[in-house]
């Protein structure tokens, strides 16, 4: 391990451009991981990131040395905790972060359960999101360029290591992405005749989720095969764009099991 002391070190310079400019980031195609749920769910994937810094003042907690087992040594490095406090992301720093390179979708073309975010905006719900749709099984999500940037830390961290488990597109273009999908596209609408719960969803199946304000445009609408409605009896029709996808997948989900059981 190395340490570094001085604001001097390149690593350190390395450091602090890729913490806080997200256009660095996106330039060298790396991108920030904080915390240890979220580097360990990268290690899992990928194996060692090309970097681990450790605040100092954490030296000896438990979580933080079990990631050190699993990396190479030559790439951890020990940051004097009033430099490490100036790459933090976020007012309680977990105390470690990691430099990773950017993953590339495995494929483009969709699979059999896949997600398409048409401007979801807000970078904690596209996070979110990203952590319903690889829970429930889904291998691709499709970004259109109004969302989010994906590997933002606030994107990671919502996530919490959910973004190594799927196949992620940006900057999709949505009617190519549907014109290439054989299944069913499914949009879930407030008024539309069709329960989500009497709906067939067997097969492969592309969900479309719109703006947090706005919904999904009338030309996304128009590529739907299928529009449902989530039945909400409570009388207060307001789920955001994370809790109706939720339901909505993991519909697709219990469908998926109880046919497999039967």
């Amino acid at each position: 391990m190395k340490h570094i002391s001085s604001r001097d070190n390149p690593v350190w310079k390395l450091l602090t451009r890729l913490c806080h400019s997200g256009r660095e980031r996106r330039k060298q195609g790396r991108c920030v991981l904080e915390g240890p749920h979220t580097i360990r769910s990268f290690i899992d994937r990928f194996g060692s990131p090309e970097l681990i810094a450790f605040d100092a003042a954490t030296e000896g907690d438990p979580e933080l040395a079990a990631l050190l087992v699993a990396v190479d040594a030559s790439r951890v490095i020990v940051v004097d905790p009033r430099l490490f406090s100036e790459l933090a992301q976020t007012a309680t720093p977990t105390g470690v972060l990691a430099v990773a390179p950017t993953p590339s979708p495995s494929t483009t073309k969709p699979g059999r359960f896949n997600l398409l975010l048409e401007d979801v905006q807000d970078p904690g719900n596209v996070g979110t999101i990203l952590r319903i749709a690889a829970a429930a099984g889904a291998s691709h999500i499709f970004l259109t360029t109004g969302c989010a940037f994906v590997w933002s830390p606030k994107v990671l961290r919502a996530a919490q290591g959910a973004h190594f488990y799927l196949d992620i597109v940006e900057n999709a273009d949505l009617q190519r992405v549907v014109q290439s999908f054989a299944g069913k596209v499914v949009a879930a609408l407030p008024r539309a005749d069709l329960s989500l719960f009497d709906a067939d969803l067997s097969g492969p199946v592309m969900l479309l989720v719109g703006n947090e304000g706005a919904g999904l445009s009338e030309a996304a609408l128009e590529t739907a095969t299928m529009r449902v409605r989530i039945p909400m009896p409570g009388g207060f029709e307001s789920l955001n764009a994370a809790a109706a996808t939720a339901v909505c997948m993991f519909e697709k989900l219990r469908q998926d099991t109880a046919r497999a059981a039967s």
